[in-house]
């Protein structure tokens, strides 16, 4: 019996975004210690053409909690990291994705504390 190997569609991943190895290192370091914490519980990662998101879910069936969004278009405006609240309204912006976190790290210290 001879096997058929089906190539995997292959989009133009030249205009899709994604994260750095050290980012997401950076993005999954934070979730783990919110998972630990028992904050989070899930994640989604989306990779298009205008940005790469993460988002960090409480309970799989909500809305993200947060979203980390990466626009490289925005890189010489206002910085190319977002973070962005369950809402919609974004928190944090700025060019390093360390201080864009900082809140979510805040919280993370507010949790072991109390």
């Amino acid at each position: 019996m001879s096997a058929i190997i089906t190539p995997f569609p292959i989009t133009n991943r030249l205009n899709q975004i994604g994260f750095e190895k050290g980012e997401l290192t950076q993005i999954l370091n934070l979730y783990g210690r919110m998972v630990a914490a028992g904050n989070w519980r899930d994640y989604a990662i989306d990779l298009g053409r205008d940005a790469a998101v993460f988002s960090a879910f409480r309970r799989a069936t909500e809305r993200p909690e947060y979203r980390i969004e990466k626009r490289p278009a925005l890189r010489n405006r206002q910085g190319m990291w977002a973070l962005v609240g369950e809402g919609g309204a974004i928190l944090k912006r700025g060019h390093d994705l360390g201080p864009v976190l900082a809140p979510v790290e805040r919280k993370l210290m507010k949790l072991v504390d109390a």
